[in-house]
């Protein structure tokens, strides 16, 4: 068996506030089923900055970062669809491919997965330290690190000619926000559409519902920056969020819009969805809130006018079927993604680039790995 590789990562251990410490572990080679990926690009993403905010409770120490872009470099027993040098996408929710929903093309419902307890799908981790101690990817990936083992099934192989920072996104957010309006909402020509937040996610659904024919598109977000950067990506409107929102998309939805999507994880924003769209709409929650917060809702108000919520998990996404296909909207022209990336970075900035996040200066931030 070949021996374990010492790697860099960005690890979390939960013992220095919301610092991440850039150290070296060690990890062992691919087993059956698997492949051990050179990491090109990860992205920084508002899902880790949960955990490191003390807000979501993950197995410590954590290899954090979930959403890359690599290189195969080395692949276990009984990998037949991926090949050393294949440049692959990362799928973070690694549905068991067995159970009913899988089969039944909802992987994103898989009731066995295990990835979103930080597990390979055998229930074990690749990492340790020199000790032996264990560490644990995120969400099954590790992304911030120079090199990660995932099963053969979640790295998606990508035409070698989609740049490794725009593939990184594809693993996450531009493809849950793709996912969000393709999948669930389902939107199509015509309809209109309103986006709270414009991060990463946001604007990955504003350049989805551009590219379906929604209309009108409006953006919501706090900051005139960010409502710039929006319309840039395809937003008809900005609007700044406030007491008045709702009264404001009624206005220039005639009515309010065919479709509302939250892509921030706040109570306070996700509780004024319904109230943005019209009789018969349909409100999509993306962004994910900290764990054990509730919601109020007017349950007379949903059935009164038909209104449906819809929740996405990873925006209902296939992998294999989706991300090639968002990797081809993109080399088409189709999804303007390369203005998703508002700075790069080395493992190094890890740090500085949540604390940008943080003060929400970036739609997206990419560390990015030499070849």
């Amino acid at each position: 068996m070949t021996n374990p590789i010492e790697v860099r990562a960005a690890v979390y251990r939960g013992d220095n506030g919301d610092r991440l410490a850039v150290e070296s572990l060690l990890l062992d080679p691919p087993a059956h089923g698997e492949v051990r990926v050179r990491v090109r690009a990860a992205g920084v993403c508002g899902s880790d900055r949960h955990v490191i905010d003390g807000e979501w409770q993950v197995p410590l120490p954590a290899v954090m970062g979930h959403e890359a872009a690599g290189v195969v470099e080395a692949i276990g027993t009984g990998v037949r669809e991926l090949a050393v040098g294949d440049h692959v996408i990362i799928a973070w929710h690694q549905a068991c491919q067995r159970c009913a929903e899988c089969t039944g093309g909802k992987p994103w419902a898989c009731m066995r997965v295990r990835s979103n307890d930080s597990q390979l799908p055998d229930g074990t981790t690749r990492w340790h330290a020199a000790d032996g101690a264990e560490a644990w990817p995120y969400l099954a990936v590790g992304a911030l690190s120079e090199r990660i083992v995932v099963p053969d099934f979640a790295a998606i192989k990508v035409d070698e000619r989609v740049p490794f920072d725009v593939a990184s996104l594809i693993g996450c957010s531009v493809g849950t926000g793709y996912g969000a309006v393709v999948n669930n909402a389902r939107v199509v020509a015509g309809e209109s559409a309103v986006v709270i937040g414009a991060g990463g996610v946001g604007m990955s659904i504003i350049a989805a519902l551009r590219l379906a024919g929604a209309s009108p598109i409006i953006a919501v977000d706090v900051t005139e920056e960010k409502l710039a950067e929006a319309k840039a990506a395809g937003a008809s409107h900005g609007v700044l969020g406030g007491a008045e929102l709702a009264e404001t998309v009624v206005a220039l939805t005639d009515g309010g819009a065919d479709v509302a999507f939250e892509a921030i994880g706040r109570v306070a924003t996700m509780e004024q969805l319904p109230g943005l769209i019209r009789p018969g709409g349909r409100a999509v929650f993306v962004g994910l809130p900290p764990e054990g917060q509730e919601l109020r809702i007017d349950g007379l108000q949903l059935a009164y006018d038909g209104k449906t919520l819809i929740g996405s998990n990873y925006g209902g996404l296939v992998p294999a079927r989706d991300f090639p296909r968002v990797a081809a909207a993109y080399l088409a022209g189709e999804l303007a993604l390369d203005e998703l990336i508002s700075a790069r970075g080395t493992l190094d900035d890890v740090n500085e680039a949540f604390d940008a996040m943080r003060r929400g200066e970036r739609t997206r931030t990419v560390i990015t790995f030499e070849a």
